[in-house]
């Protein structure tokens, strides 16, 4: 299956189903805000390493995490009850996503670049991406960044300052995404700390179909 290359100049994404069996459906075009949500809102997201050329990707199977159905472990609710959690949305959506950058890059590398940041601002600017940080007993544990586009979010990146931090904000923004009636949160890919807090995959079809009720984008 062929990738395909992209136009600065024209805003077009290939069919997803085009995609490649990785994943990988185009390369090239640019990160400004109008490209980028039309890229999510057909389940099509950026992802790659500092300096190289924009790869878009487009995963056939989807992990996702439904709000209703976020795991709450024993040894969680015990820590949770333990304790006085906040959370604030857009607290400092640059700072959490750097935030994000800087435990990757300590930890294992990370494809948050300086082009990254500064897209990802735009579009929080435009009042499509979200910080989300939590607050335990009155000190910034942890949080995220991601994507929320009508009635659906894209998970992009976490960071942890305590034990804990990241899951916490997850599971305390999962319940409030319930409350809104969100329909998912997209992970993108699976990992096994996503799954032990209730993702699981779906086909393409019925994340296709979601995404187009949530967004309000329309069925193709």
């Amino acid at each position: 299956m062929p990738v395909f290359r992209l136009s600065e100049e024209k805003i077009t994404f290939p069919n997803p189903t085009l995609a490649r069996e990785d994943g990988l459906l185009a390369v090239g075009g640019d990160l400004c805000v109008d490209r980028l949500l039309l890229a999510y809102t057909h389940g099509i997201f950026p992802w790659y390493n500092p300096g190289d050329e924009i790869m878009w990707w487009c995963p056939k199977k989807r992990f996702v995490i439904f709000p209703k159905e976020i795991h709450i472990s024993h040894s969680m609710r015990k820590y949770m009850k333990k304790h006085e959690f906040r959370i604030v949305l857009n607290r400092d959506f640059a700072d959490t996503m750097h935030r994000c950058r800087v435990k990757r890059e300590f930890n294992e590398g990370t494809w948050i670049s300086d082009e990254m940041e500064e897209a990802y601002h735009r579009l929080n600017e435009e009042g499509f991406a979200v910080s989300v940080e939590v607050f335990e007993d009155g000190e910034l544990a942890g949080g995220f960044y991601g994507v929320s586009i009508g009635k659906c979010f894209f998970g992009e990146s976490m960071f942890s300052e305590k034990e804990n931090g990241s899951k916490t904000a997850l599971i305390v923004f999962a319940q409030l995404l319930e409350k809104n009636d969100f329909l998912f949160i997209d992970c993108q890919f699976h990992t096994e700390h996503l799954e032990s807090m209730g993702g699981r995959y779906i086909s393409w079809e019925e994340y296709d179909h979601m995404l187009a009720e949530g967004t309000g984008r329309g069925l193709p």
